[in-house]
C-alpha cells in the first residue's frame, strides 16, 4: 500500500465547515418584564437536564474594600435559605439525584444542577431560593470564611496560579479587572453578614440574571416556574463597568513552592465585544496542539519545556493574547527568546498547512462544546450580558471561516505593537528582566509600560 504523502488532500474533506453550517439552532431567549432573561437549549427526549443560574456580578463588580465578595457569597448561596439550612439543602439536592456546582468568574456567577429531566421545575425551584433568598447564618459565615482562607493559602502556594496574578497585575494595574476573584485575606477577614446582604441587594435585579435549562422540556413549560421563581425581582440596570486599559510591565517573583520558572507572557487583543475571530486563530496557529510551532520548536525539537499553552482571552472589560509556560531557570532566556522569535516570525508570514490545523482544531472543539450542555449554556450568558444577543452557530464558523492568513499575519503583528505584560514566579536568574528587555530591542518591540491613568 501507498503511504499517503504529507498532509495529502485525500485524507481531508472538501468542505467540512459547509457541512456544519446548518447545524440546528436549538437555543431559544424569553424575557420576563422584569428584564430577567430564560435561556432554553432544547433537547426532546434527553433523559437529563442541566439548570443555571447565571448573575452578573464578579470580581470585576467589587469594590477594594469588598475584594472577593462575589466569591463568599457564591460559597454562602448553600448554607442557608429563607426555607433551608445547609443540611437540608444538600439532602434536598441529593435525594433527587441533582449534582450541584457554582463558580466565581470575572465578569459573572454561576449556580448550577444537573440532574433527572423529570426534576426539571424541583431544580428551578430549589436555584430560585439559593440564590435570591440566602440568609447568610452568622455561624456559617464564620466556618465558611476560614475554608476560604484556606482556598486562598492553596492559591498562594501554587507558583503558577501567582504569575497569573502578577501578570493581570502587570497588564491592567489597579483596574478591577486585575483583581484576583477569590480576593484578599485582608478583605475576606473583614467581610460582615451585612455586606453580603448589601452587595447581593446592589448586584442581584432582572436586567442581571438568566436563568438557563438544557433539556427536554420547552420554553413554553418552564416560564410559569420562573415567572413564579424570579418575576418578583426589580429590573434594576445593568451592572457595568469602565473597560480596562492596558499597561504593560515586567513582574518578578521568588516563589519558594517551585523550583522552575512559571512564565505568562501576553499582550493586548480585543474585547468580545468587538467580535474578532483572528485572535482566536492566531493563538491555535501558534500554540494549539504538538504540531503547532510553539510546541514543535520549543518542546518537541528544542526540550525547553514540558507545559506550552496559547490563548486568547477575550472577556467584557479586556482581552489577552497569552503564551504561558514552565521553563527551568536555566533555560528561561533561551524559552523567551524562542518565543518571542516565533510571533516574530508570524506576524511575517503565515503558513496555509498552519490556518488549515488551527481552523479545522477550532471547529472541532466547537463541535465538542455542542455535546456539554453546562458550556453552552455559560457561553450564550456570556453572550446575553455582554453582547446583548445570542451569536448562533452559522454565525460564529462563517466568522470562523473568513480568517485567512492575512488576516492572522496582521492581528499577530498588531498586538506586537503595544508594550508585553510578562510575568515569571518560581526561580528566575539574575538579571533576567534586562535580557528581555534586550530581546524586545532585538526584535524591535515595544519595551517601556503605558503610563496608568491617573486616579
Amino acid at each position: 500500500m501507498t503511504a499517503l504523502p504529507p498532509h495529502s488532500p485525500a485524507i481531508l474533506p472538501a468542505q467540512p465547515f459547509d457541512a456544519l453550517l446548518d447545524l440546528p439552532d436549538d437555543t431559544r431567549v424569553h424575557t420576563l418584564s422584569n428584564g430577567v432573561r430564560l435561556l432554553v437549549i432544547h433537547q426532546p427526549g434527553a433523559p437529563g437536564v442541566s439548570v443555571s443560574v447565571f448573575l452578573r456580578s464578579g470580581g470585576q463588580h467589587e469594590p477594594a474594600r469588598w475584594g472577593g465578595i462575589s466569591h463568599v457569597i457564591e460559597h454562602m448561596a448553600f448554607k442557608g435559605s429563607a426555607t433551608r439550612n445547609c443540611q437540608q439543602i444538600n439532602l434536598d439536592a441529593e435525594r433527587l439525584g441533582a449534582e450541584v456546582n457554582a463558580h466565581t468568574d470575572r465578569d459573572h456567577t454561576a449556580y448550577q444542577m444537573r440532574g433527572l429531566a423529570a426534576h426539571t421545575l424541583p431544580l428551578l425551584r430549589m436555584l430560585a431560593d439559593l440564590v435570591l433568598h440566602p440568609t447568610f447564618p452568622q455561624e456559617e459565615l464564620d466556618r465558611e470564611r476560614q475554608v476560604i482562607l484556606h482556598e486562598l493559602t492553596d492559591v498562594e502556594d501554587d507558583a503558577y496560579a501567582v504569575a497569573w496574578r502578577l501578570f493581570d497585575q502587570a497588564a491592567y494595574g489597579r483596574h478591577p479587572f486585575a483583581r484576583p476573584v477569590i480576593g484578599s485575606r485582608s478583605s475576606i477577614e473583614k467581610l460582615t453578614r451585612q455586606d453580603l446582604l448589601d452587595h447581593l441587594q446592589q448586584r442581584c435585579s432582572g436586567s442581571n440574571l438568566i436563568v438557563a435549562v438544557a433539556g427536554p422540556l420547552p420554553a413554553e413549560a418552564l416560564l410559569a416556574e420562573v415567572e413564579a421563581g424570579f418575576g418578583h425581582l426589580a429590573a434594576g440596570a445593568p451592572n457595568q463597568v469602565e473597560p480596562a486599559r492596558w499597561i504593560g510591565g515586567v513582574r518578578i517573583k521568588r516563589h519558594g513552592g517551585s523550583s522552575q520558572s512559571q512564565v505568562v507572557l501576553g499582550w493586548p487583543i480585543a474585547r468580545l465585544d468587538q467580535l474578532q475571530p483572528a485572535d482566536a486563530v492566531a493563538a491555535a496557529v501558534l500554540g494549539e496542539g504538538m504540531s503547532s510551532p510553539m510546541l514543535d520548536e520549543l518542546r518537541e525539537r528544542r526540550g525547553l519545556a514540558y507545559h506550552i499553552n496559547v490563548v486568547a482571552e477575550q472577556q467584557e472589560l479586556g482581552g489577552q493574547f497569552v503564551v504561558e509556560g514552565a521553563t527551568s531557570p536555566e533555560q528561561l532566556p533561551e524559552f523567551l527568546e524562542g518565543s518571542l522569535a516565533l510571533l516574530r516570525r508570524h506576524a511575517d508570514r503565515v503558513e496555509a498547512i498552519d490556518l488549515e490545523r488551527a481552523r479545522h482544531q477550532l471547529l472541532v472543539r466547537s463541535l465538542h462544546d455542542r455535546e456539554r450542555p453546562m458550556r453552552r449554556l455559560e457561553e450564550a450568558a456570556v453572550d446575553l450580558f455582554v453582547l446583548g444577543r445570542l451569536r448562533g452557530n452559522r454565525e460564529r464558523l462563517e466568522a470562523l471561516q473568513s480568517v485567512d492568513r492575512e488576516a492572522v499575519r496582521s492581528r499577530i503583528e498588531t498586538l506586537l505593537l503595544q508594550p508585553p505584560a510578562l510575568a515569571i514566579t518560581g526561580r528566575a536568574p539574575a538579571g533576567t528582566r534586562e535580557h528581555f528587555a534586550g530581546l524586545l530591542e532585538r526584535f524591535e518591540l515595544p519595551l517601556d509600560p503605558v503610563s496608568p491613568p491617573s486616579s
